[in-house]
């Protein structure tokens, strides 16, 4: 089982990268418009004909390309991407619940769009193409400086569950009905009630109301005191050089070794009535207004190194690709068709990493009989 992992950056030097990043959220906030023609599709077609059936179009008039994202990505798009690209990029950044429905209601309409499941692609977006290009794990970080914090340190990743059953540890996480972190988190804690032998009904146990803060100001709330721990993505601690523990890969939504017969054994129901099925974290993106500016954004956004150094997980299959993609994208991004779910995929990531998995558990090496009742988590607590 992994253990806890230590940073090394002052909060101080955080706090000021966290604002920056927040600053761009913001200036994006007044309006995340496609700077692609108006007429233009998905698969880079448009009304007038002028677009090949293979997605090709025109290059396009504006100077920006505006990215409508999942917050989780938000500081890496801000200061991995953004630098690493000729093209000036707009970034806007919400809980990626939230992202679909501005799409779906038409409150935005930008270039390319990047949510943190790709489920969200299948109802409300459905785009004619989507990329999974990227994973992520939920990890617990925590503040080593306060009193709560330390006690997490020292539960460690055998028992950090007691600690945040704890009243001596205050906990944040995020929305459910906004972004897919908020119920992973309760996905997390469903599976974590049957993983380990001497933990039960943990979602009861642990969470509360006012534990809930937005996604771009989860991790932040360290540095104002507010909270202990976080339920987090890995990504979101990696960047910010925080202290995390990492769980098992049974419970942390990883390992595509589990997704078939475990992880989607728990499931949420937003309040749009849309039940989303657990299953391993994946981040999927397309583009929206075609244009040669906005498929060099894509391209860089989707296969760029900038991913593993924030902490995302990449592995060798990414990106991968679902529905018509046009070949042009195919070309620029070298990526394949098929679908990403299942447990024969490999599990060794692009960086060279192997996942494990944790040893403590009513899983072991060989396969267990699993209940056919899904968990029915359909009530926000």
């Amino acid at each position: 089982m992994r253990e806890q992992r230590s940073g090394g950056r002052s909060r101080r030097d955080l706090l000021r990268a966290a604002g920056a990043v927040g600053a761009v959220g913001l200036a994006g906030a007044a309006g995340c418009v496609g700077s692609g023609d108006p007429t233009g599709t998905a698969d880079g077609s448009d009304t007038d004909g002028r677009a090949g059936t293979d997605g090709s179009s025109g290059s396009g008039t504006s100077t920006t390309i505006a990215i409508l994202a999942a917050g989780s990505l938000q500081n890496a798009l801000s200061n991995g991407l953004e630098p690493a690209v000729d093209v000036p990029v707009n970034v806007e950044s919400h809980g990626s619940a939230t992202v679909a429905r501005m799409i779906d209601e038409g409150k935005r309409d930008p270039d390319i769009v990047s949510v943190a499941d790709a489920a969200l692609f299948e109802d409300p977006l459905s785009p004619p193409w989507y990329s999974v290009f990227t994973s992520n794990a939920v990890v617990i970080a925590y503040n080593p400086d306060t009193e709560g914090g330390k006690r997490l340190a020292e539960a460690g990743s055998e028992n950090w569950y007691d600690a945040l059953a704890s009243d001596d540890v205050r906990i944040g996480r995020t929305d459910p009905d906004q972004d897919p972190l908020g119920y992973r988190t309760l996905f997390t804690l469903e599976l974590a009630s049957r993983y380990y032998d001497d933990a039960s009904n943990l979602r009861e146990k642990i969470l509360q109301k006012e534990q809930i803060f937005p996604e771009t100001a989860l991790i932040s709330q360290f540095e104002s005191g507010s909270i202990d721990a976080a339920i987090a993505y890995r990504n979101m601690a990696v960047e910010r050089d925080y202290e995390y523990i990492d769980l098992p890969d049974q419970i942390d939504l990883s390992n595509p070794k589990y997704e078939t017969d475990w992880y989607s054994t728990v499931s949420y129901t937003l309040p749009t009535d849309q039940t989303l099925q657990g299953g391993l974290i994946s981040y999927g993106s397309t583009i929206r207004n075609m244009s040669d500016a906005a498929l060099d954004v894509f391209a860089a956004h989707t296969t760029g190194d900038y991913l593993d150094e924030h902490g995302f997980l990449l592995r060798d299959q990414f990106p991968m690709y679902e529905g018509d993609v046009p070949q042009r994208v195919q070309r620029a991004t070298g990526g394949s068709g098929g679908n990403e779910s299942g447990g024969t995929q490999s599990t060794e990531n692009r960086s060279g990493s192997t996942e494990t998995a944790g040893s403590q558990s009513a899983l072991g090496e060989s396969p267990v009989e699993l209940s056919a009742t899904v968990s029915d988590i359909t009530v926000l607590i």
